[in-house]
């Protein structure tokens, strides 16, 4: 037994595959034609061989070709028919088509074909309407019956529709209801009109004429004077409770479809004008399929099921009551499927089954055909056996392929369907294309197509790599369809995988790749920002993808594009909005994708700025010192305002200068303002949030205070003298604004501290300061100054204590002491003056003193220094004298200091100081020879006391900068220079020589020296590359074998050859020889090879020189290097400090070697 199968679409399958008809297109089972139209009824099927086509008419056969009217498409079953000049009804019925080859028949649903009709409205005579106003309405429409029906609406002559409302309504059937008329309804043109879809023509119904008529009640003689003939009267037409125009009792029943649209309908009438609400008794109204029209009035659910049945409750309702309708709604269905017949490719000997399932209210009727006749009345096959909705086919044979028709139908419906049963004896085809590579994520499935076609069915077996069988275990699972599924793809199952088709009849295998790749990730998300206006917003999205994958970055913003703006600039991993303004707020995506997958994230800019300036300022609660303000806040545009500053201008005091007044909370709008008199105030706001200031509001309207007297005195009340015999009293007057007032005075007061006397005062104005005369010297004096104006004196001031001016002192310090602490420090003592003789605030003391000369200086040979003076604040006794010269005779002298002047000097007082260590030698200088070294110094420039002596202390230096063992010399006075003899040659030497006097040794001098290269040890060199006289015969000796060099290039260019002489001068002995003891320069050398070349260079067959690519670098003592010593401590080092490189090969232009090298050659 098999499943179905369907045949594969492939054309090179299909090609040389019998197969039976298969209908691929026909018309819809109700067609409705347009007269003005051919007629065309569509059918096309498929099959091998190639299907041939007939057609019944309401159950006979039609004969096509006797025709000339209708005209069947070659290859196709598509009639076209043409009604011109013809009746189109004779064309009416139902027809179906018919598709035959040898090896089964199928046919097409039965089609009814009709013509579409729009007939005229019947001739009535509407008669005018009279009607109470405030009653109901019914205007009725009663459409033409057309096919299909038409669409209702309402229009006035000119073509305007008429408005429609919760009071005026038009029904699902084209009536038009009035809940209750009013006076404006009155109209002698409501004119219903039908439009007629397919032959798009409008029917217009006779115009009816309304009027409604203002009074209370209305009788029969009244209506006879009107001449009317329909005349609603009614009930009195106060207001009242809802009632039902439509549908009418409580309750009505509803049929629907299941799949079609359910449309209820309730509309009342009532006034005032009733609202409608609808909901389903034991259950709830499918919102996602609900929908409300015609103002609540009506209720549609789409796509209705069984669950849709129930009882509907509509409820109209005004203020007087409620009314309630039940609508019961039956839902039926006509036929639909649940499982559908499919097509069987079965080979000899198997066994399939047809399953044709359907659903339906009432439960539809199943029948079967064979190639289009009924099963009952086919040829007997014992193969087949029919059980309702299944037929089952066994042992099939070859020529036993047919096409078999499953009908169902009830009362509102049929379907049909075709399904074929083709027997086949087929080997296995692999459909999927060879090779195909398929690429997946890690983590995501992979899905390996091997689409096959074989009859029977062929077996799929899967192999990875060749050799490896795949079973249907985790990670794999082999569908039925042959395709191979791994649930979560890894690396490791990347490969080649083989897929073998399989039946009685043969073998198939295909080769398939799969790759996994690496999945695409956003390893840096763009972050929230929130940005300034007019600054630069960046978003980072930086992200890792398989290399082998191109990617490609795109950014939205609120999932659109981003606008076609320069401003902004999308890099590799981001994105830059310059210049941002308020327009770029929004949420900003990064999608990275790939051939295979993608990553997005997302963040939001947010477009900060100062807020908007507040507005509607406005003053209330005013008095005398006090005024209430308020304002409206400005957009904070996007970042809260955090405080509000009041400012105020004085347009009486300081036009055009705003100042600020106070500060209030960014939720408060508004604020109590303290006032000051006499001022003419305007306010304004200004807004802050953490951007900045708003601009300012507009000015409030001014608001003017009364004057007063001064709230306060001026402040920094100061009283002192400028001289001798005065007292300058000063203080910071009050502003415009403090005055409180015109007419601003200030009253100055003052008497002496601590003499029973009053208060003297004077009173002055726009000034700062007033000057008392006749005071004694440096007094104290109380002070006050009071502020007042033409409305009173401001408070009481306080006092203040000022002095009167000062004089110089008048005595000088007695009984001054010096205490030596040692040779640089002293410490010098003195007896204060009585404070009276200061006249005026002392200030301190000056020490004055001087070094007269040194010790061991002559008294004619005193040479005096600059005198230094040190200042000791405050009511000070004694002083520390530093920075003395040691062994020095010094001179000092003391004055008091006030503030106006210094007093008298004390008396001089001399001092010497003690001897102390001396200063470092002046210089020391190192002469070297072989084996011995000489040094000279200078004496100290300070000596400090009497010189004793010299030390010298001496050690050698090695190879690694480490320090020997010292010597140390103890020298005379006398003595400038010594000789180190013995010493071992080729070696570094540190010296360190100091002064000495009784009292110790000063600093040393610090000198570094060569002895000269030992002439027994030619391999070895020395590093004097500090030595000036070594720098000087380094650079004539590589001038020289420049030289040399460009003579010889010139010569082998020429081809010439040069005698000896010429190659012992270009090739001198490498050996130095020793240093001439008169002028210390190098001695002659002796050239021991003619032909030796220089170190260093090579001269190649071609005539050029390769440049070596030696170090120039000379390596000094104190740098490190690669020089070592030997054993004996001689210094073996090279001037370079690296080795020499290798030369390039290749064509160089010919050039000298570089000074260290050439020197190199001679080691």
């Amino acid at each position: 037994m098999t499943s179905a199968l369907e045949v594969p679409l492939d054309p090179k399958v299909l090609e040389g595959l019998p197969q039976p008809p298969t209908i691929t297109l026909q018309s819809p089972k109700d067609y409705i034609f347009d007269p003005r139209e051919n007629i065309v009824i569509n059918c096309e099927a498929k099959g091998k061989p190639h299907p041939s086509f007939s057609w019944t008419r309401n159950g006979s056969h039609f004969d096509v070709e006797k025709d000339s009217k209708v005209l069947m498409k070659p290859g196709s079953g598509t009639l076209v028919i043409d009604i011109s000049g013809e009746k189109a009804e004779a064309y009416e019925g139902t027809y179906q088509c018919t598709a035959h080859n040898e090896h089964g028949t199928a046919v097409s649903n039965n089609i009814v074909i009709r013509q579409s009709r729009s007939p005229l409205w019947s001739k009535e005579r509407n008669e005018a309407i009279t009607v109470q106003m405030g009653i109901s309405l019914v205007l009725q429409c009663r459409p033409p019956a057309g096919l299909p029906p038409p669409v209702i609406f309402w229009m006035d002559n000119n073509f305007q529709k008429l408005p429609l409302d919760l009071r005026v309504s038009q029904a699902l059937n084209g009536d038009l209801y009035f809940s209750n008329v009013l006076p404006e309804d009155t109209r002698s043109d409501y004119i219903c009109y039908a439009r007629f879809p397919h032959t798009q023509t409008i029917q217009q119904k006779q115009p009816i004429s309304v009027s409604v008529l203002e009074m209370d009640t209305m009788n029969e003689t009244l209506a006879a004077l009107y001449n009317v003939t329909d005349f609603y009267s009614g009930d009195p037409v106060g207001e009242r409770r809802p009632g039902f125009m439509t549908p009418l009792g409580a309750t009505s029943t509803k049929m629907v479809l299941k799949g079609e649209t359910l449309e209820l309908e309730c509309i009342a009438e009532g006034l005032p004008t009733p609202e409608m609400t609808w909901q389903k008794d034991g259950g709830e109204l499918p919102s996602s399929r609900i929908t409300f029209h015609n103002f609540q009035k009506t209720l549609k659910i789409s796509d209705v099921n069984e669950a849709d049945g129930g009882d509907y409750r509509c409820t109209a309702k005004n203020k007087l009551g409620t009314a309630h309708h039940i609508i019961k709604v039956t839902v039926k269905a006509s036929p639909f499927w649940v499982s559908a017949p499919r097509n069987l490719i079965l080979a000899p000997n198997e066994t399939g089954i047809l399953t044709c399932r359907v659903g339906g209210e009432p439960k539809p009727k199943i029948s079967w055909f064979v190639n289009g006749v009924s099963i009952e009345n086919a040829p007997e096959d014992r193969s087949r056996k029919v059980e309702d909705d299944t037929v089952i086919l066994s042992n099939v044979q070859q020529g036993s392929s047919a096409v078999y028709q499953c009908n169902a139908s009830n009362e509102f419906g049929y379907l049909m369907a075709n399904a074929f049963v083709n027997v086949l004896a087929e080997p296995p085809r692999v459909l999927t294309p060879p090779n195909r590579v398929y690429q997946v994520i890690t983590n995501s499935p992979a899905l390996l197509h091997c689409a096959s076609f074989g009859s029977p069915i062929p077996t799929i077996t899967w192999f990875k790599d060749i050799q490896t069988s795949i079973k249907n275990d985790d990670p794999y699972v082999i569908h039925e369809n042959g395709t191979l599924e791994i649930h979560v793809a890894q690396p490791l199952n990347s490969g080649k995988y083989t897929c073998i088709a399989t039946n009685n009849l043969g073998i198939k295998e295909n080769h398939v790749y799969l790759e996994v790749k690496e999945p695409t990730r956003i390893l840096k998300q763009p972050e929230y920002k929130v940005v300034q206006r007019g600054m630069s917003a960046e978003f980072e999205c930086k992200v890792k993808h398989d290399p082998s994958l191109i990617p490609t970055m795109i950014w939205l913003k609120d999932n659109g594009e981003l606008p076609d703006d320069e401003r902004f600039e999308v890099d590799t991993d981001s994105l830059i909005i310059k210049d941002v303004i308020e327009e770029d707020e929004g949420t900003y995506t990064c999608i990275m994708n790939t051939t295979l997958d993608q990553d997005s994230a997302s963040a939001m800019l947010t477009v900060v700025e100062q807020p908007d300036p507040p507005t509607d300022l406005e003053l209330t609660d005013q008095t005398e010192r006090t005024v209430q303000l308020s304002w409206i806040p400005g957009d904070e545009n996007n970042s809260p305002t955090q405080k509000f500053l009041i400012q105020y201008e004085d347009l009486l005091h300081q036009p055009g200068v705003w100042i600020n007044l106070t500060e209030v909370d960014g939720t408060s709008t508004t604020a109590q303002l303290n006032l000051s008199p006499y001022v003419y105030y305007t306010f304004r706001v200004l807004a802050e949030n953490q951007v900045g200031f708003s601009q300012p509001s507009q000015a409030s309207r001014q608001y003017r205070t009364n004057p007063a007297a001064p709230d306060e005195n001026p402040s920094d009340v100061q009283g002192e003298g400028t001289e001798a015999d005065n007292l300058v009293i000063s203080w910071t007057p009050l502003t415009g604004f403090q005055a409180n007032g015109p007419g601003l005075e200030y009253k100055v007061h003052w008497r002496q501290k601590g003499v029973d006397q009053e208060w003297s005062s004077r009173t002055v104005a726009n000034v700062s300061q007033c000057v008392v005369t006749g005071t004694p010297t440096y007094v104290p004096f109380e002070i006050k100054v009071q502020a007042s104006n033409d409305y009173g004196n401001g408070p009481e001031p306080g006092v203040t204590i000022g002095y009167s001016g000062e004089d110089a002192p008048l005595s000088a310090p007695d009984s001054v002491k010096v205490m030596v602490h040692n040779s640089t420090v002293a410490e010098v003592h003195w007896e204060p003056v009585v404070p009276t003789s200061v006249r005026g605030k002392l200030q301190g003391y000056k020490v004055y003193y001087r070094r007269e000369r040194g010790l061991l200086e002559t008294e004619t040979e005193e040479t005096e220094q600059e005198e230094q003076v040190l200042t000791f604040s405050g009511n000070r006794s004694e002083g520390r004298l530093p920075g003395l010269q040691p062994y020095s005779l010094y001179n000092i002298r003391i004055r008091v200091l006030n503030s106006k002047a210094e007093g008298p000097p004390s008396t001089d007082k001399k001092f010497e100081t003690p001897e102390g260590v001396p200063g470092q030698p002046a210089f020391l200088n190192v002469e070297p020879s072989l084996d011995s070294l000489t040094l000279s110094w200078g004496a100290p420039l300070s000596i400090n006391g009497r010189l004793s002596g010299y030390i010298l202390k001496y050690q050698p230096v090695n190879s690694t900068n480490e320090l020997g063992p010292p010597k140390i010399m103890n020298l005379l006075a006398n003595e400038t220079t010594v000789t180190l003899s013995n010493l071992n040659s080729s070696m570094l030497y540190k010296f360190y020589l100091s002064a000495k006097t009784n009292k110790g040794s000063g600093p040393s001098i610090t000198e570094e020296g060569f002895t000269i290269i030992d002439t027994t040890v030619p391999s070895r060199q020395v590093d004097i590359a500090t030595q000036g006289w070594f720098i000087g015969l380094m650079c004539a000796i590589a001038l020289l074998i420049l030289v040399l060099l460009i003579v010889c290039f010139i010569k082998r260019n020429k081809g010439g050859k040069y005698p000896v002489k010429e190659k012992e001068d270009a090739h001198q002995d490498p050996e130095i020889q020793p240093m001439k003891e008169d002028d210390g320069t190098f001695g002659e050398y002796s050239d021991t090879e003619d032909h030796k070349p220089l170190k260093g260079s090579r001269t190649p067959s071609n005539g050029t020189v390769r440049r070596d690519e030696s170090d120039d670098s000379l390596v000094d003592y104190g740098e490190g290097g690669d020089g070592q010593f030997n054993e004996d401590g001689s210094f073996i080092g090279q001037y370079s400090g690296k080795k020499e490189k290798d030369t390039h090969e290749g064509n160089e232009s010919s050039e000298a070697p570089s000074p260290v090298n050439a020197m190199n050659s001679f080691v």
